[in-house]
């Protein structure tokens, strides 16, 4: 019935691994949708008026270069090669439409060039852990950068889903995702690396458990922290043993790296 009213404008969305899809169909007037709803169910989104430029401009965005061994397109319907033409730089690709995380945004775009930054010193083998992985885009990269393993977690499922996916659709392995609270979750071993992209409270929340996984002498790259947020960030990583190494502002966002220092961390003092 609903392809009827539709037509050709009906689009059906799926996602691999599970069995629900979703219908997403454009209309002309605030009044067509609204009988829809009525009709159908289902949720009215508004779009902006050059909604059709956006997509186009998403659709054609130039790479995204990390340094000197990542470049991250959105693949224009091709599979990633596992090297550049050059064979000096890994590919990873992220479809134009996925949410969660293309590498675009500030915050996305300064912990991929920390990350990248960070591991070049790494030897041997590192584990890293991606909190609030969304795309997966920060674990995939990891593994690109010579991980011997990268965990991704998550508490949205639609985000875990569509990080499995984009690890399949590169042909990366040995990654994990899992569907769960980055408050209680616990790795089953110390992380060399971890990577944290989530607003500042919800940060200064998980710092207690991070500082338990993190490996002494390990990385922790936090970013999705606003600039007028930072005092407040930078206070709490001190206080939790993390020794702050570089700090990257764009816009309104800032994005750090910190290195777990060995001992226990400093306790809080209540105020007099």
């Amino acid at each position: 019935m609903l392809r009827l009213r539709a037509g050709p404008g009906l689009v059906v969305v799926e996602w691999p691994g599970r069995k629900a899809a979703a219908l997403e169909l454009i209309c002309r007037s605030a009044k067509e949708a609204g009988q829809l709803v009525r009709d159908f169910g289902g949720r009215i989104e508004k779009l902006p008026a050059d909604w059709l430029t956006l997509y186009t401009r998403a659709q054609k965005r130039p790479p995204l270069r990390i340094g000197r061994r990542l470049i991250i397109t959105n693949g224009g319907g091709t599979l990633a090669p596992r090297l550049s033409p050059r064979r000096t730089a890994a590919h990873l690709v992220i479809p134009a439409g996925a949410a969660f995380g293309t590498g675009e945004h500030a915050t996305t775009a300064m912990s991929l060039r920390l990350l990248e930054r960070i591991t070049r010193r790494l030897k041997g083998d590192w584990l890293f852990a991606d909190l609030g992985t969304g795309s997966g885009i920060l674990a995939l990269a990891a593994r690109s950068f010579g991980a011997t393993r990268a965990v991704g977690v998550d508490h949205d499922a639609t985000a875990i889903s569509t990080a499995r996916a984009n690890a399949r659709f590169n042909r990366i392995t040995r990654t994990e995702f899992k569907i769960a609270d980055v408050r209680c979750w616990r790795p089953e071993r110390k992380m060399n690396v971890v990577g944290a992209n989530l607003y500042s409270e919800l940060l200064i929340e998980t710092l207690p458990q991070v500082r338990r996984y993190l490996a002494p002498g390990g990385w922790l790259i936090a970013s999705g922290i606003m600039r007028t947020q930072e005092a407040g960030v930078m206070g709490a990583l001190r206080s939790h043993g993390i020794q702050i190494q570089e700090i990257r502002r764009r816009g309104k966002w800032i994005a750090l790296a910190g290195i777990r220092q060995a001992g226990r961390a400093s306790p809080k003092r209540s105020a007099s």
